[in-house]
């Protein structure tokens, strides 16, 4: 196998030690080789962070139930012997009422983290398949520090170091451009990250260009600006 294709599987620790070796004697004479190993480099670490689950809010669930205690009670009169009964119940169902909906809240929290986690591994494996893979094609970006990088199906993966956050109001949005045809909406994401990392949701055809605008939140269907980084794959 080319030394040249082996710079994915390095940067992933993927290699035994004949290869490793053999790569790193290569790598000492080949500019090329260590340029895109710094940007895979970044990914691999950043794979390894991908997804944060969120702290459970151990606190909300004596806050409320605090504050439903501490409600003033009903000042209708009723038999003094039947008072404190109606009382505790009234404290018991209000209670009980604050717990369901803080339970009903943490689930419904916790079930849309879960898919949230699960979308972000299934992302970082498509990134790491793609940058691992041998056969895939890596285009340096013009006009900003990354890469492009499309498997032999055509999936492809944007890489973006030191792209600052796009502004409120705004997010950055890729685009695949095919030779004579227009572009296609590839994903949203914010930047202030580094590297940024996204799995392209369009296509990518031999000869297409891969670029990024800068749009209003949520998107639009077509560029209204000028890309400000871009790669033909």
């Amino acid at each position: 196998m080319d030394a040249h294709d082996l710079t994915a599987a390095y940067a992933l620790d993927a290699l035994d030690a004949a290869d490793r070796e053999a790569y790193e004697a290569h790598l000492g004479r080949c500019e090329q080789c260590r340029a895109e190993l710094a940007t895979l480099g970044e990914a691999a670490t950043a794979l390894a962070w991908a997804t944060v689950s969120p702290a459970p809010p151990q606190r909300l669930r004596e806050r409320i139930l605090a504050a439903a205690t501490a409600e003033r009670q009903n000042v209708v009169p009723f038999p003094v012997r039947r008072q404190w009964v109606f009382r505790a119940a009234v404290a018991t169902s209000a209670a009980a009422a604050c717990a369901a909906v803080v339970l009903g809240i943490w689930a419904s929290s916790l079930s849309h983290s879960l898919r949230n986690e699960r979308s972000a591994h299934a992302s970082a494996a498509r990134v790491t398949e793609i940058l691992a893979d041998p056969a895939s094609r890596k285009v340096e970006l013009r006009g900003g520090s990354g890469m492009v990088a499309v498997d032999a199906r055509g999936h492809g993966v944007l890489v973006v170091r030191q792209l600052p956050r796009a502004p409120s109001g705004k997010t950055y949005e890729a685009w695949v451009i095919p030779p004579g045809g227009q572009p296609k909406r590839a994903g949203l994401f914010r930047g202030g990250e580094s590297p940024t990392m996204l799995t392209l949701d369009a296509m990518v055809p031999p000869g297409a260009v891969v670029a990024a605008t800068m749009e209003r939140q949520g998107g639009v269907d077509r560029p209204t600006e000028t890309p400000i980084f871009s790669a033909q794959a």
